[in-house]
């Protein structure tokens, strides 16, 4: 096996598994019961699933002596976004009172995602 064949069955591996990341976070979506629970699925699945994408088409003219820098920008700024509006569209939850009853304490003596001021603490 030459080493270009190789790269690119790594490439079609890569591609396959980030598509059934995506497949499975997009089920979950579809089939958990509870929002936080739907919430979960799609933005770590989904997330690695086009992440693995987007690498691939990075690394695709690799053999040429060339590299996409515009998909690697692009993973880099799902990678960095995804999880921050997965947490505010958490805490947004929580507020309204949308969110699974059962929470564990968060150990501050406080209810989850309070909007109080740490001064206004007696």
């Amino acid at each position: 096996m030459t080493l270009s064949l190789l790269f690119e069955l790594f490439l079609s591996a890569l591609l396959v598994g980030g598509g059934a990341f995506a497949l499975i976070g997009s089920y979950g979506l579809l089939r958990l019961p509870r929002p936080m629970q739907r919430l979960h699925a799609p933005t770590k699945a989904t997330t690695i699933g086009v992440g693995a994408a987007l690498l691939v088409s990075a690394l695709d003219l690799l053999p040429n002596g060339q590299i996409s820098w515009q998909e690697g920008l692009i993973t880099l700024f799902l990678l960095l976004t995804a999880p921050v509006s997965a947490l505010f569209l958490a805490k947004t939850l929580i507020l309204r009172g949308e969110a699974d009853p059962n929470l564990p304490d968060p150990g501050t003596g406080r209810p989850w995602a309070t909007l109080a001021d740490e001064r206004s603490d007696p």
